[in-house]
């Protein structure tokens, strides 16, 4: 919701309002009143009928708006957003279906975005200036576990938990690639401008994740089955010979 409402900002912010804005306006007003309406009769009649009936439904609907918004002037994220939570109450209940879309999604579509995003970023721009990688670095990071702490201090009292959950939360990526790329496509920001942000934004995705992961894992809440360590693994290899013996005695 927070990258949504970022998002719907952003857009809102550098949107040329011509009539092109005004007609991805009504189109998109209309398009998120019917979809409610429209998906369900249309998954109950053909979605037995007709092979990844919902996954092609799915992209019409993106694509569509998507193309609908970049012809404006506009982002094609923007209806993406609301389309996906307008659709989701009527799509999002079908685990099979939406273990597909993601499968679609995280391994079609998503790379190709980040691939697209990371193409333009300039390599020797990021090692002209490294001090400016860092001060961002720090400046994005930062901020966020100072304001995040003292809050999940007051749910979490153990130690590795607060800083956990903390770390995990200072992380960004979607909404952080999404604006810089709509800077450099609308001349918001140079091409090293925008090399260091996306620099920093992965940075940010990355580095908190595995210090979390590596000094803060708070293990006392993980299940016993999913314990870590040479002594599960050893009990695991144990159990499991136990019940291969069993089997190999009943079979003979």
């Amino acid at each position: 919701m927070n990258d949504l409402g970022t998002v719907l900002v952003l857009g809102l912010m550098f949107a040329p309002f011509t009539w092109r804005t005004a007609l991805l306006a009504v189109a998109c007003v209309a398009a998120f009143l019917l979809l409610p309406v429209v998906t369900p009769h249309l998954v109950n009649h053909y979605a037995n009928r007709t092979a990844a009936f919902r996954t092609k439904w799915v992209l019409f609907i993106l694509f569509g708006l998507g193309a609908l918004a970049l012809w404006s002037g506009s982002e094609a994220v923007l209806p993406a957003y609301i389309a996906g939570m307008v659709l989701a109450s009527t799509l999002g209940t079908d685990s099979v279906f939406v273990r597909r879309l993601r499968t679609l999604t995280i391994g079609f579509l998503t790379p190709i975005y980040f691939l697209r995003a990371g193409s333009l970023v300039s390599v020797p721009a990021l090692l002209s200036a490294p001090l400016a990688f860092l001060a961002l670095f720090a400046g994005k990071v930062g901020t966020k576990i100072f304001g995040l702490y003292p809050v999940i201090g007051a749910f979490r009292k153990e130690r590795n938990e607060r800083c956990y959950y903390t770390l995990m939360m200072s992380t960004g990526l979607t909404f952080g690639t999404i604006s810089a790329l709509y800077g450099l496509n609308h001349g918001l920001v140079t091409q090293q401008q925008y090399s260091h942000l996306v620099a920093v934004v992965i940075g940010s995705a990355v580095v908190p994740t595995l210090i979390a992961n590596a000094a803060f894992l708070p293990r006392h809440l993980l299940p016993r089955q999913v314990a870590v360590g040479p002594a599960a693994d050893a009990e695991a290899v144990g159990a499991r010979r136990q019940v291969e013996t069993q089997e190999s005695l009943e079979e003979g």
